[in-house]
């Protein structure tokens, strides 16, 4: 499959068959993950991979929805701002560099028939508390993995000429 056609199979799943991740899988997207570039290579990421339903469940307090916790996998991307590039501005790359460790692993998800949910709105506190993440430590995405359960859904997207400027920037 040619990249592009990866894309359009990449969408957000939120039904999952009770089938477990193969561990040959689960470890292809794992090391997506860990193959993703990252700013001045600083690697400032940190995954916790949860398997275990008690605390899938407990994880299903900081983002209530049956469909995310009942995923046999459950990828936590947690960032150490404090190792990431800060570039000369101040801006610190932690959330870039972990939104591009996030989306290697879906894309490599969606390339082995496992469907995922980028998770960006839990309470992060809720989240640190169940699985021990130091506050220094700041969980910024979730997302459940598994065999989907649902068929491959068309994407609604605005064209090209609305969102592509070449040579400068126009409103």
């Amino acid at each position: 499959m040619n990249f592009l056609d990866l894309v359009k199979r990449r969408f957000s799943v939120r039904v999952y068959e009770g089938t477990p991740v193969p561990e040959e899988k689960l470890e292809m997207v794992l090391e997506a993950g860990r193959l993703a570039p990252s700013a001045a290579n600083r690697q400032a990421w940190r995954l916790v991979v949860v398997r275990d339903e008690r605390q899938r469940r407990a994880l299903g307090e900081a983002y209530p929805r049956d469909w995310f916790w009942s995923a046999p996998v459950i990828l936590v991307v947690c960032m150490d701002a404090a190792k990431a590039w800060v570039r000369a501005d101040g801006k610190n790359y932690s959330d870039v560099d972990g939104a591009i460790f996030m989306d290697h692993m879906t894309l490599c998800a969606a390339s082995l028939g496992l469907g995922t949910c980028w998770i960006g709105a839990f309470d992060p506190d809720k989240v640190r508390h169940v699985l021990s993440i130091p506050g220094h430590v700041e969980p910024i995405a979730m997302t459940p993995l598994g065999v989907p359960a649902e068929p491959v859904r068309a994407k609604s997207r605005k064209p090209l000429a609305e969102v592509v400027n070449f040579d400068r920037y126009r409103p």
